[in-house]
């Protein structure tokens, strides 16, 4: 987990203390006192051992909101509503990504029972309901005063040693890891007496390396080590940790657009959306609003026990000018929360302002651009899923799905705000004719959109078809190489495949598909592509345009696998009311 300075002072003293010592060493040869070497197993320092070899448990806050156990992987919990199965550590993103997909919902983590927890100890208990979960929870301390220490970490292998009453050596072992060293102690009986085989090598929080040589040393550098960082033992798991310093320099590095503003529990966001802020070094901060008029005011950082606050101070935008305590620094995105029902979300707005036009001109003209998604006043346009943009010189840009093309003009300008615009003009296609005001500027994706009257365009950049990626070609052949039936076709809970009984797909070139129902012979045209996106993950779009009920596989589908006989894709999206996700499966079986 992420360690953050703290007591800067107190580190530096610790790693002086083991230069001097080294530098001491280089010129003479210090007299040695008659230290005793083994340590009592009931000892003070044998317990900062144990706390220093202690099971981590507060990675995973967000699922048991306890910091002195963990859930044992794999376990499954249902995330508002989305049924997860976390395998890793990199499982538990997947919970923040759904609970911060909207912001002021309120997040419901339902964990299916039962469950297996490791204590800090590294034994193990199954956990049988959340009852008996919150027993044990609540048994935890929070905010770092527990007893295990995070800050400093044993270098493995470690030799010890271990001795009768009158000291003399009966064995050794050598530990792995903490969990082997906790083992260990844990087989002690208070008055054993082990020794450790120094030197030993410790890294610290920072990834300072170090090194100790007797027991006075090492229980030196272990209670030194005890408050030098932010162990995160809070149950607030969405705090990101982070320091004034790391807000300072984020703040200063790129624009911002306002994306919420709620004041004195009345929510203002209609009036200062998209407002854009730039804040400077020197503790100015300027606001463009929507007409591109300049409001001008200052900004400062302070840190409090509670987290670091930033204070705003405007003549004019008096909504703003409040002492605010940062909750969340997240990616692309800072939220900032005062009592009362105050509240200001801003999203990063990198390269979207004040930037070149050139840049995104020859970025577009480089390559073809599908669209994965269009929506005009909210509704998306189905119809235009993959269908393939080419923007040409002179002005000239084209739109078609393999067989038609349509015909139109662009352009890169900027709006009053000196944000990036893409305007398309093509009457044969109102669908996308638009001033599009550029959201996300990538090498191999693009994303337009005026969020609030629900415009947006999101494109995935293809250069000579993909014809470069091999996986892309044999999946393509593959394809093409039979007629096929729809074997499976569940939309969420829904299990639809009798709707599609009869129907033959045969997949051709230029991304022409067609579908043929065998009881009329009618044949339904369609559009198909298999591309790898801009996450590196192989997509197969389908669109039927409005055919029933062809039209409900019209979808970016993800490839799952592919076999000699069926082809498996999946498709995870939002309900109607977007606060919820369902999974649809769609197997194709060669006839």
């Amino acid at each position: 987990m992420k360690k953050f300075f703290k007591y800067s002072m107190q580190t530096l003293l610790l790693v002086m203390a083991f230069s001097f010592n080294a530098c001491q060493e280089a010129f003479e040869e210090l007299p040695q006192p008659d230290e005793q070497q083994t340590i009592i197993a009931s000892s003070s320092t044998a317990k900062l051992i144990e706390n220093t070899a202690s099971n981590d448990g507060s990675f995973d806050n967000i699922v048991d909101g306890a910091s002195c156990f963990a859930l044992e992987f794999p376990y499954t919990v249902k995330a508002n509503g989305v049924t997860i199965t976390i395998e890793s550590k990199e499982g538990l993103h997947f919970i923040e990504e759904i609970f911060d997909e909207l912001d002021g919902d309120e997040d419901i983590l339902e964990i299916i029972f039962p469950i297996v927890i490791t204590r800090a100890d590294f034994t193990t208990m199954e956990i049988e309901g959340i009852d008996q979960l919150r027993d044990l929870a609540k048994d935890c301390i929070e905010g770092g005063q527990d007893d295990d220490i995070e800050c400093i970490d044993f270098v493995y292998p470690i030799t010890i040693y271990t001795f009768d009453l009158n000291e003399v050596e009966t064995g050794s072992v050598t530990v792995e890891s903490d969990k082997d060293l906790r083992t260990f102690f844990a087989g002690l009986d208070e008055n054993d007496l082990i020794g450790i085989d120094f030197p030993l090598a410790m890294e610290l929080y920072d990834g300072t390396k170090i090194e100790v040589r007797s027991n006075a040393e090492l229980a030196n550098a272990l209670e030194m080590a005890k408050e030098a960082c932010d162990e995160d033992d809070d149950n607030d798991y969405n705090d990101d940790d982070f320091t004034q310093e790391r807000l300072e320099n984020l703040l200063v590095e790129c624009p911002w657009l306002i994306h919420e503003v709620v004041r004195d529990e009345v929510n203002q966001t209609d009036q200062y959306f998209e407002y854009l802020m730039n804040f400077t070094e020197d503790g100015g901060v300027t606001v463009k609003d929507r007409m591109g008029n300049n409001i001008m005011g200052t900004w400062s950082t302070r840190v409090t026990d509670y987290g670091v606050l930033i204070k705003l101070e405007f003549d004019v935008l008096v909504d703003f000018n409040l002492e605010w305590y940062v909750y969340e620094l997240g990616e692309g995105k800072i939220k900032l929360y005062a009592e009362g029902g105050n509240r200001i979300i801003m999203n990063i707005a990198c390269d979207l302002f004040n930037t070149d036009p050139t840049t995104l001109r020859e970025i577009l003209k480089e390559c073809s651009w599908v669209i994965k998604k269009v929506k005009n006043q909210g509704e998306e346009i189905d119809r235009l899923l993959g269908y393939e943009f080419n923007f040409l010189p002179e002005g000239v840009v084209t739109l078609g799905e393999g067989e038609t093309i349509s015909q139109g003009t662009w352009e890169i300008t900027t709006n009053e705000q000196g944000r990036l615009v893409m305007a398309i003009t093509m009457g044969s296609e109102p669908g996308v004719s638009f001033e599009w005001p550029l959201s996300d500027l990538r090498n191999d994706r693009l994303k337009f959109e005026v969020e609030d009257i629900g415009y947006e365009l999101v494109l995935q950049r293809v250069c000579d078809d993909n014809n470069n990626d091999g996986d892309v070609l044999e999946i393509r052949n593959f394809m093409m190489g039979g007629d096929w039936m729809v074997a499976l076709y569940e939309d969420g809970d829904m299990n639809e495949t009798g709707n599609y009984a009869g129907y033959t797909f045969n997949f051709m070139a230029n991304h022409l598909i067609t579908s043929t129902l065998s009881e009329t012979g009618v044949s339904y045209p369609g559009l198909w592509r298999v591309l790898r996106n801009s996450d590196g993950k192989l997509k197969v779009y389908l669109n039927f345009g409005d055919v029933d009920p062809l039209a409900e596989l019209t979808e970016d589908w993800e490839l799952v696998s592919i076999t000699n006989t069926q082809i498996v894709l999946k498709d995870v999206s939002g309900d109607n009311a977007g606060t919820t996700e369902k999974v649809s499966t769609l197997i194709f079986e060669r006839q």
